[in-house]
């Protein structure tokens, strides 16, 4: 590269924001989503979440059991300009079910947006999400949606923020009115008022007691809200970008993203105060978004987004460098070059060819099951990205399929589906039937429901006799084999064969552990294998 280029691509990376969106379910995420997508010029039309008849359906929702049931399930991926920026949103699943997806797809991102219900405030997926966000230190912007309906009162939200998350909180902006009276978000650094979003200039205003204030509120309110935003003032702490990106501080928009307020601010602040795409740990050392060469990881597979092709397209966040059409790249697990002829970036269903992605950016890569979760591709490094994990699942079910001729075809499928982190799949080693590992039950109804539509296999589940699984390792690979030889009914390899021990019980899992205090029982395995 020389100085020109360089400096061409670190000004492409400095407009970069990736950033996931957080919340409970039913906070009104991916309605937040889909206005994102409008501002974008993504899509013409947002749909509604609960489509109506006549209405468009949720175009980050593309499953069919997320149309049915009104929930995100798989994280989409959407990449939108939008005021100079260029956004990369990762919108992850709400249900507690699906939180490895989400877990996985928080190592991807430099910043998060909170979404909370104005009515019900933090809920318990909020805290925990949050918690995810907190251990890799990633900045948080809140939104306070529904604000035009029956709401708690606004210092009561950012109290309990600051109490519940342990976080300092800023509100950037206050709302004019509440529930029925909702009308606009007022700016309280800059003395500004913005009605609907599709007003792209907020007018100024000489203070909360102007007069264009008292035209929006009725009578009785005009007092209180003059009197919360100079009490907002005074009693916030000023902003401070270097707080808020090390994670200690969280700036505070409201809004109403499904009547369309406040989205606007919100995006604008994001562009304004998240970072650039930072650098990330790979395990022998950190690498910096604006080195020259390419580097990034797989932290989602995607198998039959378009059942006509049985396409297979895995998610890989670029780290460093340029990924251009048509490279070559080192695959780091197997060591063997592979060509990356037709990178993709997504709208949602639609997607676009990427003649080149910077740092920060999330392109697909089409592939017929060469690439796993937790992959690292590089140009030429030994490079390997750390923290994309496997968890230990906590419901374990035998698979029993319903033709017994098409047991190969089902192996094929659930090879697959394993591959895509949809379940974790455990071969018995007394060859009995195969197993699924899930953490929540919805994860169970994506599989039957998908190996049906997909791959025209009905199956049933039946319990199995083992209800805790372990991965097991030790220093000391005779007393491993011992332990395997002793244990054979109720030991299994994973998709990395990767010896795992099935227990009965809790207590039963403890009893071996006390037996065999060589031997090491994790619940949690580094997808990525040592170079």
């Amino acid at each position: 590269m020389n100085i020109m280029q360089a400096s061409a691509a670190s000004a492409e990376v400095a407009r970069r924001r990736t950033f996931a969106v957080i919340s409970h379910p039913d906070a009104g995420k991916t309605t937040l989503t889909e206005k994102f997508l409008l501002f974008g010029g993504a899509i013409q039309l947002a749909g509604e979440v609960k489509a109506k008849k006549n209405r468009i359906s949720t175009r980050s929702d593309w499953m069919a059991i997320e149309r049915q049931r009104g929930i995100s399930v798989v994280t989409s991926v959407m990449t939108f300009e939008y005021g100079g920026y260029v956004f990369n949103l990762l919108d992850t699943p709400g249900h507690a079910d699906f939180s490895e997806d989400t877990y996985r797809t928080l190592t991807a991102v430099d910043s998060a947006i909170m979404v909370i219900d104005a009515a019900k405030g933090i809920e318990a997926r909020t805290r925990k999400l949050f918690e995810v966000c907190r251990l890799r230190d990633i900045p948080i912007v809140t939104f306070i949606n529904k604000m035009d309906r029956e709401t708690r009162d606004p210092f009561d939200l950012l109290d309990e923020i600051e109490k519940t998350l342990a976080l300092d909180v800023t509100p950037m902006t206050w709302p004019v009115g509440r529930g029925r009276s909702f009308a606009a978000t007022y700016d309280l650094a800059r003395n500004t008022l913005r009605g609907l979003d599709s007003q792209q200039t907020p007018a100024q205003l000489s203070g909360p007691d102007d007069p264009a204030i008292a035209g929006l509120l009725p009578a009785d309110e005009i007092k209180p809200f003059q009197e919360e935003v100079l009490l907002a003032r005074e009693a916030s702490k000023p902003f401070d970008l270097t707080s808020f990106r090390e994670g200690h501080l969280t700036p505070v928009f409201w809004g109403s993203a499904l009547k369309n307020y406040g989205v606007r601010d919100l995006i604008n602040g994001l562009g304004s105060y998240a970072p650039s795409p930072r650098s990330q740990q790979a395990q022998s050392r950190m690498v910096e978004a604006s080195e020259p060469k390419m580097s990034g990881f797989v932290f989602k597979i995607q198998a039959n987004m378009d059942p006509n092709h049985r396409d297979r397209i895995a998610f890989l966040r670029v780290c460093s460098g340029k990924l251009q059409r048509g490279m070559k790249a080192k695959l780091v697990r197997t060591g063997k070059p592979m060509s990356l002829s037709a990178p993709q970036f997504f709208f949602a269903q639609d997607r676009a060819l990427a003649d080149e992605a910077y740092a920060g950016d999330v392109v697909g890569i089409p592939n017929h099951g060469i690439l796993r979760i937790g992959d690292t591709l590089t140009e030429g490094e030994d490079l390997v990205f750390r923290g994309v994990p496997s968890f230990a699942p906590e419901i374990l079910r035998r698979i029993k399929l319903q033709d017994a001729m098409k047991a190969k075809k089902l192996r094929e499928a659930l090879q697959q589906m394993a591959e895509e982190g949809v379940v974790q799949l455990f071969l018995p080693y007394d060859g009995s039937n195969a197993m699924v590992g899930v953490v929540g039950a919805l994860q169970l109804d994506v599989l039957a429901e998908r190996l049906q539509v997909e791959y025209g296999l009905p199956i049933a589940y039946e319990t199995p006799r083992f209800s805790v699984c372990r991965w097991i390792s030790s220093d000391d690979p005779q007393e491993l084999d011992r332990f395997i030889e002793a244990n054979r009914s109720g030991m299994a390899h994973d998709l990395d064969k990767a010896p795992v021990f099935l227990a009965g019980s809790q207590f039963l899992l403890q009893y071996e552990q006390e037996r065999w205090p060589k031997i090491d029982f994790a619940d949690v395995k580094d997808y990525q294998k040592h170079v």
